[in-house]
C-alpha cells in the first residue's frame, strides 16, 4: 500500500509531462502581442530574482511598473536589480526579502510593503519548488505545501485589501498564481495537507499546484460576489527550462538535458503568459481562468469542484491564522 501510494503519484506526475512535451513538440510558444504601457502601477513578482520570474518582471518593468521583486536571496535580488536596470528599463525596479517558507517573514513583507503606501496592481504569486526530499518548513508545513501554496495564499489575502483599493472598474488590479500541468495529477488530501502519512515529492508538488488553482476560483467568486476591482488568474508556463529541475533523480537529470533544448521553454518563453495575464488589455476584467500558451484552458475536473475551494480555504485559514471572509 505504501509503495502503491509512492508510485502512483510518480507515475501521474510523468505523464502530465509527457502530455505537455508532446504539445510543445508540435506547438510554437505563445508570442507575446504589443502590450499596454503600465506607468504609475505597481507590481510585486515573488521569485523574481531568477528563471521565469525574472523574465515577469524584466517584462513588467519594460512596460513602465514599479515591479518590487520579492525573494529571499538578497545578493540574488540586488544582481536581479542591476540586470533589469541595465536593460534599459523605463520602470522602477527594487527587491524586498521574503522567505516564503515562513509565515512570520510573510507578515513581515507585507507589513514593510504597507508601509511604503504604494498601490498594488499586478500581484504575481511565481515562486516556487519542485521535488525537493521530505522536510518541514520552521512552522512545521510540508515544503511544497507551503512555499509553492500556502505563503502565497496568505500574502494574497494580506494584501488584498491594497488591491481592492488600487482597482477601478475599467482597470482592475490583477492577481496571478502559476501553477503547472501537475495540478491535472494532484489529489487533496484534506487529512493530510503535509502528507506526514505517506510522503511522495512528486505528489506533493502536485497538491500544491492544485491547491493554486482552487484557490485561485474561489478567491475570483468572492471578489465577484463582492463587486470588487480585481481579477485573479492562473497559469500554466507549460516545461520551462529553469532550476526547478535540478531536484530530479540522477537519471532523469541525464535524460533531461538532451530533451530540455529542444522541447523545453525558455524562462522568457515560460513567462509569457504570466505577462499576458497581468498586463493585456485582452485580459481586463476576465478573472477565474486557467490559462496555457496564452489560451483559456480546462483545468483539472478535480479543481472546479466547489465544496472542495470552500474547505481548502477554510482549512488555509486556519493554518495561516486569518479569520476567514
Amino acid at each position: 500500500m505504501w509503495l502503491l501510494k509512492v508510485l502512483v503519484p510518480l507515475v501521474r506526475l510523468y505523464l502530465c509531462g509527457m502530455k505537455v512535451l508532446l504539445y510543445q513538440l508540435f506547438n510554437r510558444s505563445f508570442p507575446l502581442p504589443v502590450l499596454p504601457k503600465q506607468n504609475g502601477r505597481v507590481a510585486i513578482v515573488t521569485g523574481g530574482t531568477r528563471g521565469m520570474g525574472l523574465e515577469t518582471a524584466r517584462h513588467l518593468a519594460s512596460l513602465g511598473m514599479h515591479v518590487i521583486i520579492a525573494g529571499n536571496e538578497t545578493e540574488e535580488g540586488a544582481a536581479a536589480v542591476r540586470k533589469i536596470h541595465e536593460d534599459g528599463c523605463e520602470g522602477k525596479v527594487e527587491f524586498i526579502f521574503v522567505d516564503l517558507t515562513s509565515l512570520k517573514s510573510v507578515q513581515q513583507f507585507a507589513q514593510t510593503f504597507r508601509a511604503r503606501g504604494l498601490p498594488l496592481h499586478v500581484l504575481v504569486n511565481n515562486a516556487g519548488t519542485m521535488l525537493v526530499p521530505e522536510r518541514q518548513t520552521v512552522d512545521g508545513f510540508e515544503f511544497h505545501f507551503c512555499l509553492n501554496y500556502l505563503s502565497h495564499f496568505l500574502l494574497t489575502n494580506l494584501l488584498l485589501d491594497i488591491l481592492k483599493r488600487s482597482g477601478r472598474r475599467g482597470c482592475c488590479s490583477r492577481i496571478v498564481n502559476m501553477s503547472s500541468a501537475t495540478h491535472y495529477a494532484g489529489v487533496m488530501d484534506m487529512e493530510d495537507l503535509n502528507r506526514r502519512m505517506c510522503y511522495s515529492s512528486h505528489g506533493a508538488y502536485s497538491q500544491s499546484k492544485l491547491g493554486l488553482v482552487l484557490f485561485t476560483y474561489y478567491l475570483q467568486e468572492q471578489l465577484t460576489a463582492g463587486g470588487f476591482p480585481v481579477t485573479v488568474n492562473a497559469v500554466d508556463p507549460g516545461m520551462v527550462d529553469t532550476a526547478l529541475y535540478d531536484n530530479l533523480w540522477t537519471l532523469a537529470q541525464m535524460l533531461k538535458k538532451p530533451v530540455a533544448k529542444t522541447l523545453f521553454r525558455t524562462p522568457a518563453e515560460g513567462a509569457s503568459t504570466a505577462v499576458y495575464t497581468a498586463a493585456a488589455s485582452e485580459m481586463e476584467g476576465v478573472g477565474g481562468c486557467y490559462l496555457y500558451n496564452g489560451q483559456k484552458t480546462q483545468s483539472s475536473d478535480l479543481s472546479y469542484d466547489s465544496e472542495l475551494q470552500a474547505e481548502l480555504w477554510k482549512k488555509s485559514c486556519e493554518l495561516v491564522g486569518l479569520q476567514e471572509a
